[in-house]
């Protein structure tokens, strides 16, 4: 198959997938007595038609390389973008990146108000934990609860909150590769690396399988890093729907004002051809993974 087909296939196959995503969590979030209307507007305002759903579909191929059934790996692709969707309501607050953009419309906070906004990011945390320790999730309690701790781990303080916060001390601040690296490890990849775990823990994978997914989700973190970070220097609002030039407007040290665009560029590269290389124990089972490697460099979103 060619790098083209390679793509459309995969282009496809996301699409397919995040329309089931969509109705899953349009389902979810539908109107029960027991929500306040609008903080559940703001919630599906936040969740609902947008966003690549590239999370949940890493979850989705991690999981067939090992048989596991689709249905799980739905509920636990979908609890882990209920996180993601959470993180960008609080990145965009003033008090974070003060971002009045997202996805091609206004931020939850500038549509609704900034409470509202910090409670729906909130209520979508502690949803997306309520959805993995549902025995609909997967039968075996064990497997839950590794799930549920996992997910803790790479959405916390030690995951993404702690690179949220390495990200906010160190605005305005000379830092060096070694720490951005740190910091988008963790604020980024963190959440991409579990997606990657997650479908391992489902199809109860070997030790040394796990680790082989768990380095290429890494490295296709840090180039989707380097992706966004090009994207906030080269890219348009009209294409990105978001602000774009606000990374040297907030002072904030990136890949691409350490190393230069060309340099980024080829680190990006770099991590995706390692990335796909990792992948050669499972074979043309991991097309659409491989796929991703290359697809995350070369979106425009």
């Amino acid at each position: 198959m060619t790098e083209a087909h390679a793509l459309l296939a995969l282009t496809e196959a996301m699409a397919e997938w995040a329309n089931v995503v969509e109705k899953f969590l349009n389902n979810i979030l539908s109107p029960k007595e027991s929500h306040q209307e609008q903080l559940l507007g703001a919630m599906r305002y936040a969740s609902l038609e947008g966003g690549k759903r590239l999370r949940p579909f890493l979850t989705l191929e991690s999981a067939k390389l090992f048989k596991a059934p689709e249905k799980y790996a739905l509920r636990v692709g979908t609890a882990i973008e209920l996180i993601h969707c959470y993180s960008l309501i609080h990145d965009d607050l003033p008090a974070m990146d003060d971002d009045d953009l997202r996805r091609g419309r206004p931020s939850c906070h500038v549509a609704f108000d900034e409470a509202t906004a910090i409670l729906a990011g909130d209520a979508l945390q502690v949803l997306a934990f309520e959805i993995l320790c549902d025995p609909e999730t997967h039968p075996d309690a064990n497997i839950r609860v590794e799930l549920i701790k996992g997910l803790a781990v790479a959405s916390g303080g030690l995951g993404m909150v702690g690179g949220q916060m390495i990200d906010l001390v160190s605005e305005n601040s000379d830092v060096d590769l070694k720490t951005i690296t740190k910091m988008q490890t963790l604020k980024t990849g963190a959440l991409i690396s579990f997606s990657c775990e997650a479908g391992a823990i489902l199809g109860k994978a070997s030790n040394e399988e796990k680790e082989v997914l768990l380095k290429y989700a890494q490295d296709i973190g840090l180039a989707f890093q380097i992706a966004d970070d090009l994207l906030d220097v080269l890219g348009t609002k009209e294409v990105t729907g978001k602000s774009t030039n606000k990374d040297g407007a907030a002072g904030k040290a990136t890949f691409v004002s350490l190393l230069g665009v060309s340099e980024a560029q080829k680190r990006a590269e770099s991590l995706t051809g390692q990335a796909i290389r990792r992948l050669d124990m499972f074979g043309d089972k991991a097309a659409h993974l491989k796929a991703i490697a290359d697809f995350v460099v070369k979106r425009r979103a």
